[in-house]
């Protein structure tokens, strides 16, 4: 097998350097287009698709179909499809200059590119009064990681919902001392479990979610992601089962 060079390898990340290019392969993932057809869709000359398309095809990203209609590679699927990491950290370049994601496992951290649906919020108010709405207005099952006793977020409207039906889940630091006594709500309905270290606070229910990783030196923060969309929350929630089944102990109340 032939080795790949440098020379190859920054090719690509040429190719990928160009808002135009990365324009029609965005676009080839949803459909196949005809050049002219491409040009008009993007708002691109016909001299400039034609040597945008030659470029990508070349790269191998894109092929002509018999028709005369281009298509995406699967090469070039996956080589978008991992761009999207890259995509997201560079958007988020700031957040990200003094928030710590090497407490994630690698897997998540390589997946970082799922959560670019979701909105980068600032406000750490809003987003603490968000997480509890959350809470309270979860239809079949709120998740957290937090640094508090999980209890003490489930006031009289969660305990309602427990008895509809909704189940919580809440991820607690080893340290944390956990009272006695058992908050409102129907046996089974709430599970408690330890982690040595929260690597982030997160909560999650069936429709939202929203992510606020740790300063660099720890410190947990309440700025980060919300999100709606179904391939954030997805993220979400694998990474939450990863440290819920990796969790020394656990409690069901």
């Amino acid at each position: 097998m032939a080795l790949v060079g440098k020379d190859e390898v920054n090719r690509l990340y040429l190719e990928l350097g160009s808002e135009s290019r990365l324009g029609i392969l965005r676009a080839l993932k949803v459909k196949d287009y005809k050049m002219r057809e491409l040009g008009r869709h993007l708002g691109l000359t016909a001299t400039e698709a034609f040597r945008q398309v030659k470029r990508l095809t070349e790269a191998q990203l894109i092929q002509r179909l018999p028709e005369g209609s281009y298509t995406i590679t699967p090469y070039g699927r996956l080589v978008l499809q991992l761009s999207s990491a890259h995509e997201f950290t560079f958007r988020n370049r700031e957040y990200f200059s003094n928030h710590d994601l090497s407490r994630l496992p690698l897997q998540f951290v390589s997946r970082i590119g799922e959560l670019s649906g979701a909105s980068l919020s600032m406000d750490a108010v809003h987003n603490v009064n968000k997480g509890m709405q959350m809470v309270i207005t979860a239809k079949a099952y709120f998740w957290g990681m937090v640094e508090e006793e999980g209890s003490s977020l489930l006031g009289p409207a969660a305990a309602e919902r427990m008895r509809t039906g909704v189940k919580y889940r809440f991820l607690l630091p080893e340290s944390l001392h956990l009272p006695d006594t058992r908050p409102l709500g129907t046996a089974q309905s709430l599970a408690v479990r330890r982690l040595p270290d929260i690597p982030l606070i997160m909560g999650i229910t069936e429709k939202e979610v929203g992510v606020f990783f740790r300063f660099i030196g720890g410190r947990a923060d309440y700025a980060g992601f919300v999100a709606e969309d179904q391939t954030s929350i997805d993220w979400a929630h694998d990474l939450f089962m990863h440290y819920w089944e990796k969790a020394a102990s656990s409690r069901t109340i």
